[in-house]
């Protein structure tokens, strides 16, 4: 990490439902908790999840007297009432490289979240990813967001336009010599059961991540209890506190879920205090 530059985590994936913005929430809150300074940009500011759940955050906290932890964050909207999927402007470009490089300036960390579908907003967000995290549920439906499989042989036949799209921003920024992507593919809402279709799409991660350069990692497991704290704008991180004794063993498990995300990503050290 450069002394005046923050380490870039952006949340991909053309298809909605993934649990992007659950784990860019708890990245945050995570980090935060580490003693990083965090920023955050919502890039999918038309559906806004990330935006909403701190919004949810900031009101509980006020609401409760709690003290909890916060990002600084940006939500990003088309002017103008332009179409979402219609291509920037000029303008709009500019008011972004603005925003996201004095983001990246003023502090450890910055997380974006990026709009599940293709359009030009997300690819813009891509490119400033020093790790992208693309967490994709744990079924063959949705592998297919990443790669087309063979029906009979149940094989990786070819990347989907999703990774092409982000092995062609991996190109162009290695071109630009700013670094490579660390692209980490996340198994989200995993099942305690060992199932054969579970054992199938470990064995297409494992080819895929061969053969596209990405590294895999656990994401979490399906647990009620990630969707029922958004309207408080809780996370696993945050429970000992708010609720203490309320812990139980699945609440444990679920926090090492966040740990081990965390450990995944290899941050670098946060930076030393001026």
């Amino acid at each position: 990490m450069s002394a005046k530059r923050a380490h870039v985590i952006v949340l991909g994936n053309e298809k909605g439902g993934s649990g992007k913005s659950t784990t860019a929430m708890h990245v945050i809150v995570a980090a935060l908790r580490e003693g990083r300074k965090v920023a955050s940009i919502d890039l999918d500011a038309r559906q806004g999840t990330l935006t909403r759940y701190l919004a949810n955050r900031r009101n509980y906290a006020r609401a409760e007297g709690f003290d909890l932890p916060m990002p600084a964050h940006y939500a990003v909207d088309r002017r103008n009432n332009l179409p979402f999927g219609a291509p920037l402007l000029a303008e709009e470009r500019d008011r972004l490289r603005l925003l996201l490089d004095g983001a990246m300036f003023a502090h450890d960390l910055l997380v974006i979240d990026t709009p599940g579908s293709d359009s030009e907003l997300s690819r813009y967000g891509h490119a400033y990813a020093d790790t992208l995290v693309t967490p994709i549920n744990d079924s063959l439906v949705d592998f297919d967001v990443l790669a087309h499989v063979d029906p009979r042989t149940l094989t990786v036949k070819a990347p989907s336009h999703y990774a092409e799209m982000v092995w062609q921003a991996k190109k162009e920024r290695a071109e630009r010599n700013l670094g490579s992507i660390d692209w980490v593919v996340m198994r989200n809402r995993l099942s305690h059961l060992d199932a054969r279709n579970k054992r199938e799409i470990e064995r297409l991660m494992r080819d895929f991540a061969t053969r596209l350069g990405c590294r895999v990692a656990q994401g979490f497991a399906e647990r009620v209890i990630y969707r029922e704290l958004f309207l408080q704008g809780l996370t696993m991180m945050d429970l000992e506190d708010v609720k203490p004794g309320a812990m139980s063993m699945s609440h444990v498990a679920a926090r090492q879920e966040v740990r081990s995300l965390l450990d995944a990503l290899r941050l670098p050290p946060r930076r030393a205090a001026a």
